[in-house]
């Protein structure tokens, strides 16, 4: 007979369904993605010659990830923001393949009342513990990053 406690296990998260993504080549270096179901499509071109080279595509995924957390965040803090910029600098390994080794973020958001303790927190949480895009990626790569509010840097 076994004990039973009056504790429940923790619930284990529903599956998000997977992510599905159709990507057709275009000729030379370039590919077009969309989503497998239709929808806008992205030119990704590794020449740079009409559209974004695979690892600034991988860039830009991390930045727009990282920013919708902010935005939500702050948003729910009740100090929306009323704009946003991220540049992202990618170092790359110089053998082969082209990996990313380290990035750096620099956020310049803009709005009235932001508090800048709260934005820190804004961008720490998504950088560590909500972006997806950054979970996806080497957990040991270091990912840098700074908060210019309001055109002042902290």
């Amino acid at each position: 007979m076994s004990e039973q406690t009056g504790t429940a296990a923790p619930a284990t998260p529903a599956p998000r369904p997977p992510a599905r993504v159709q990507v057709t080549w275009a000729g030379e270096h370039r590919f077009d993605g969309q989503l497998a179901a239709g929808g806008p499509s992205i030119r990704m071109d590794a020449s740079g010659q009409t559209g974004p080279g695979m690892v600034a595509v991988v860039l830009m995924a991390l930045a727009g990830c990282t920013g919708v957390d902010i935005v939500d965040i702050l948003a729910k803090r009740r100090t929306p923001i009323e704009g946003m910029t991220v540049d992202v600098e990618g170092l790359r390994y110089a053998g082969v393949p082209g990996r990313l080794t380290e990035i750096t973020l620099v956020y310049r958001i803009t709005g009235a009342g932001i508090d800048r303790a709260q934005a820190e927190r804004a961008i720490e949480l998504s950088v560590t513990k909500y972006c997806s895009v950054r979970d996806s990626l080497d957990p040991a790569m270091p990912i840098h990053w700074r908060l210019e509010l309001n055109g002042a840097e902290g």
